[in-house]
């Protein structure tokens, strides 16, 4: 009895060191202890960001919409996304945009082993670097659930994890470009990081015409605001 509550008591303690950097999914938390993982940079800029692409049925939509308005964004792209669509991902680049790592597959690293988070991370830089020539420097793990595996992968390669600070919850079925500009401006202060997705393939079917539609008032947004959108490159973080 006294050794299977000892080893309750070590996979117990197991399990919450793995879970514990879950608390960062807690946006006041996050934001007031870890400004910069919560993607705080310059009063004056927003960072602009994707997850889920590259994708061939809405990044090139994505692409225009941006290059329209002359502005650069960060681009978390999904390994097995550019594993399918490599020129779209090598398309991103050549737009000027930046690259970043949001993991090989788009499952929640607190359901895996460190072990495999590290695999899916390493695999997907490798598949990126190939697809696009670079090497990124930002991580954002898939849902935002950020493990003790997550931490000690992107330190073992060198990317920095950031999350954002607020989002256009553009993945739902019943999202509308205005919509999603509300619920960026619900959350939109100095210095803040916006998550918008490009694709579909983790949301409901067509979800990104929403994002997309909401690019232009966004931005407008942003003007009124006295921000200037750009890539977390520019962020000051």
């Amino acid at each position: 009895m006294r050794r299977a509550a000892l080893l309750a008591s070590v996979v117990g303690a197991a399990a919450v060191v793995h879970a514990g950097p879950i608390v960062t999914n807690i946006g006041v938390v996050r934001r007031r202890l870890w400004p910069g993982l919560a993607g705080l940079g310059d009063d004056g800029h927003v960072a602009l960001t994707f997850d889920d692409g590259p994708d061939a049925a809405s990044t090139p939509a994505f692409l225009k919409a941006l290059d329209k308005r002359g502005v650069h964004a960060t681009f978390f792209m999904l390994g097995d996304m550019v594993e399918r669509f490599p020129n779209v991902a090598a398309d991103v680049m050549s737009a000027g945009h930046e690259i970043a790592v949001h993991g090989f597959r788009h499952k929640s690293h607190l359901e895996r082993s460190p072990a495999d988070v590290n695999d899916d991370i390493a695999r997907a830089v490798d598949v990126i670097g190939t697809a696009t020539g670079v090497t990124p420097t930002w991580f954002r793990p898939p849902y935002g659930s950020i493990s003790s595996g997550s931490l000690l992968a992107a330190r073992r390669l060198g990317l920095r994890p950031v999350l954002w600070t607020t989002w256009g919850r553009d993945w739902r079925a019943e999202a509308t470009p205005d919509s999603v500009v509300a619920d960026v401006e619900r959350g939109l202060g100095p210095g803040g990081t916006v998550l918008l997705h490009d694709s579909d393939c983790t949301s409901a079917p067509g979800a990104w015409h929403s994002a997309l539609g909401a690019l232009d008032p966004l931005f407008d947004l942003f003007d009124e605001r006295g921000l200037v959108p750009g890539p977390l490159r520019d962020h000051g973080i």
